[in-house]
């Protein structure tokens, strides 16, 4: 089962890293504890609105914008059999461009190849979603893998 806490915090820290800027300072910006942001990236705590909405501003991004991210992430993960719904019939559709599984979890990327997603299936209930933007040349190297 993915955890939506995770997604989001996936979410902030790869805003966060893609600025270069520590978690002090976006902490400061937000007025947060260090502490308690660093729980929220890792997916241990979940953010209220008005915490997420201050993060966001802090980072510089639309609320709408992290949601729509997070909400692309879970439903391209609700299209990988096994992830979120036990493994039945395939889908009439395809909803990847490419699919790779290995031995620590699957890859895929979203028909559109705007969306990259890995997971992990860490226990039967527990699964450890990544997900990224994909764009220009780096989509060619994610299609290709």
């Amino acid at each position: 089962m993915v955890l939506l806490r995770r997604v989001i915090g996936d979410a902030l820290r790869a805003r966060r890293q893609g600025q270069h800027r520590t978690l002090r300072e976006v902490s400061s910006a937000a007025n947060v504890s260090l502490g308690y942001l660093s729980e929220i990236e890792r997916g241990q705590k979940e953010p209220s609105s008005e915490l997420l909405a201050a993060i966001c501003d802090a980072l510089g991004a639309r609320l709408s914008e992290l949601l729509r991210e997070v909400s692309d992430t879970v439903a391209l993960a609700e299209q990988m059999p096994g992830v979120l719904v036990p493994v039945q019939d395939e889908p009439t559709a395809p909803a990847v461009a490419v699919r790779r599984s290995t031995g620590r979890g699957v890859h895929q990327v979203s028909s559109d190849g705007t969306v990259a997603v890995q997971v992990r299936q860490d226990s039967p209930l527990k699964a450890t979603l990544r997900s990224s933007r994909v764009r220009g040349s780096e989509r060619d190297v994610v299609c290709a893998a």
